[in-house]
């Protein structure tokens, strides 16, 4: 039939040519010739489904490709588990807290930089000595003349101290100033002065970055109680003048000549009457003689009203008997140290080695004493049977109980004084604060995840390097 063989070819044109799916034989003529007949008839043929040739399938370069990026999704989200699954609450350590405190006393004043775990012990800072710097020039009371210079003299221990501090702490670290005993001399004597003194000091300290608190004066009962045992005492005092220029003291070693304003003993508000014509000179020349300088010390102390009572120490105050340990710190301690006392000697032999001290003459002091000392080495021989005096009449010491007594300069890595006493007292007025809370896990599964993390890492990169420098090839 004429249109027999037309069909197939109309088929191909339209649809383009049949492709047999892979492994189906060819069909058998009579099969062909049937199809074609059909065809012929007008009946309808399904048309042949195309299969893609093994070109179109995946490569093995694309095979590796994939593996890749299936290694680095199980591997991330497996380091991912471990670190969600293992993950525990802890505390973190305690963040540290910071204060400075200013001691400014009669002839110099020092800086205490503090320091104590936030979270406190009992509302109560455990405050341990971070810096001690001296600063330069006398104590602040002799700015009463010129105020404006006050804060000269403190910059160089502040800024020793901003540099110890974290500056992230600078804010919040509180600071303090307080005056003792020559601030308290200068208040009674011109009371105005003293308010400019210390108006000054806050101007100078308040620029700085650290929250100052302000200038406190201390009295003298505050100082004992922040600072345990505090003794102050100007040789001054011991002094007395009469209707002549010359005064023999007991208390200097023989052969010591100073000049002295006669002014000078005046100015303390304990002093008698000062008389009409104070712009005198006196000429102090020294005795050496340690049994007269304490006649004049037991004037100072009223032990009459103590007589047949053994609970009271002078001046009619009680006293309980001596007992424990105690320590002797500032100047007690700078006096037996420059005597080599304070190894714990006996009683007998503190005191022998105190008057042997006191008769030594003058030049002799001088020549064997060690440099640094010129300041204070007339004094020691009055500060060491002052000690005495005070420490065995006044407080009761004996040879039993004078082994309890510690001469010390520092206790526990911090010095001995009323300033950490006082910054003690003061972290009670400062705020707790709870301890951080963080995120920690084991070591076995950190380490885990480190690895898992890696091999995230390297599967990643590999399947870039593959997409970038392969699969484009």
């Amino acid at each position: 039939m004429p249109c027999t063989g037309r069909a197939p070819q109309l088929y191909s044109t339209v649809l383009g040519p049949a492709r047999r799916p892979a492994g189906v034989g060819r069909l058998s003529p009579g099969e062909d010739e049937g199809r074609s007949s059909q065809w012929s008839r007008g009946a309808p043929v399904a048309p042949r489904v195309p299969v893609l040739p093994p070109s179109m399938g995946l490569t093995w370069k694309q095979r590796v490709f994939t593996a890749l990026l299936g290694a680095a999704a199980v591997s991330g989200l497996t380091a991912l588990l471990l670190v969600l699954v293992g993950t525990m609450n802890v505390l973190l350590p305690p963040d540290t807290k910071f204060g400075i405190v200013f001691d400014a006393g009669s002839s110099h004043t020092s800086l205490f930089v503090y320091q104590w775990p936030a979270n406190k012990e009992n509302d109560t800072g455990i405050v341990s000595q971070a810096l001690a710097c001296q600063a330069e020039g006398p104590g602040i009371s002799s700015y009463a003349s010129d105020p404006a210079r006050v804060g000269e003299s403190l910059q160089g221990c502040l800024e020793e101290a901003l540099a110890l501090i974290p500056k992230a702490k600078h804010h919040e670290t509180p600071m303090f100033l307080g005056a003792t005993a020559g601030m308290r001399l200068l208040s009674l004597k011109n009371r105005s002065q003293a308010e400019d003194v210390f108006a000054a000091v806050s101007r100078a300290l308040g620029q700085s970055p650290v929250d100052f608190r302000g200038a406190e004066l201390l009295t003298g009962q505050d100082e004992g109680a922040f600072g345990w045992i505090t003794i102050n005492y100007i040789l001054g005092l011991l002094v007395k003048a009469s209707t002549g220029l010359l005064i023999r003291h007991p208390c200097y070693h023989s052969g010591y000549r100073g000049t002295l304003a006669l002014a000078s003993l005046y100015e303390s508000p304990c002093a008698p009457a000062a008389p009409p014509d104070l712009s005198q000179n006196l000429t102090v020349e020294g005795t050496g003689n340690p049994g007269a300088c304490i006649k004049a010390l037991r004037k100072l102390f009223n032990f009459s009203s103590c007589d047949g009572r053994e609970d009271c120490a002078f001046a009619g105050v009680y006293q309980p008997p001596v007992q424990g340990q105690f320590y002797a710190f500032s100047n007690f301690y700078y006096t037996f140290n420059f005597l080599n006392l304070t190894s714990k000697p006996s009683l007998s032999g503190a005191n022998a080695t105190i008057w042997e001290f006191c008769l030594q003459p003058w030049k002799l002091v001088e020549a064997s004493a060690p440099p640094g000392q010129d300041r204070w080495l007339r004094d020691y021989c009055a500060s060491g049977l002052y000690i005495l005096t005070l420490l065995v009449e006044g407080y009761g010491f004996s040879e039993e109980t004078w082994g309890g007594i510690e001469f010390r300069q520092q206790a526990g890595g911090a010095d001995i004084g009323w300033t950490l006493g006082y910054m003690l007292n003061l972290t009670n007025l400062i705020p707790a604060e709870a301890p951080a809370q963080g995120w920690a896990q084991s070591f076995g599964v950190w380490a885990a995840g480190v690895v898992f993390v890696v091999l995230t890492l390297a599967a990643t990169l590999g399947a870039v390097a593959v997409q970038v420098f392969w699969l484009q090839d």
